[in-house]
């Protein structure tokens, strides 16, 4: 749900109140009317967190156009491209607590059968049992617009390292009406 605070005060009980506004209670918003009744009054756990506007799809199939080309410059899998570069240009994931979330798994697990976007950054043993600890990495569907803008720096500096031409369609439709206006063919 989207909305915004529009108060806080402290009540007679001496406990913080907050006023919130909530956008719209359309259909796939029923909370108010299903959820109010059997909530109202009982002990919850809330979370607020500053909204953040979510990436586009032009950004998402730019960052993908980008993987392909530099997996061809490679000679490698798309999917073993897009994995290294979420995991070197992107953002860690984070529990509702803002703590980064990772994990350790016997060094003998396969962890891209698990989560695609992780990088061991330990190892350790513990009652005989050698493992390797992960860092998670955000997919890039839940990113929102700054840090896909963040993945894709990273990302266009690999493939112009490559030499891999990283214009989007609407610069290249920019720059051929600069040449039509000088004349250049």
């Amino acid at each position: 749900m989207r909305g915004r605070i529009l108060d806080s005060s402290v009540g007679m009980n001496g406990k913080r109140r907050v006023t919130l506004e909530i956008n719209g209670d359309h259909a796939g918003n029923k909370f108010f009317e299903e959820d109010y009744d059997i909530l109202k009054e009982k002990e919850l756990t809330i979370t607020i967190k500053k909204y953040s506007k979510r990436r586009s799809t032009v950004s998402n199939s730019y960052f993908h156009y980008l993987v392909g080309e530099i997996a061809a410059a490679r000679g490698l899998g798309e999917d073993e491209v897009k994995r290294f570069l979420v995991c070197e240009y992107g953002t860690r994931a984070r529990d509702n607590e803002g703590k980064t979330i990772g994990f350790k798994l016997p060094i003998s697990v396969d962890v891209s059968k698990i989560y695609p976007y992780v990088k061991s950054f330990d190892e350790c043993t513990e009652n005989g049992i050698h493992f390797k600890c992960y860092l998670c990495f955000k997919q890039t569907s839940d990113m929102d617009t700054a840090e896909m803008a963040r993945l894709i720096e990273g990302t266009i500096t690999v493939a112009q390292d490559l030499g891999i031409d990283t214009d989007t369609p609407t610069d290249k439709a920019r720059l051929s009406q600069y040449d039509e206006m000088a004349g250049v063919r």
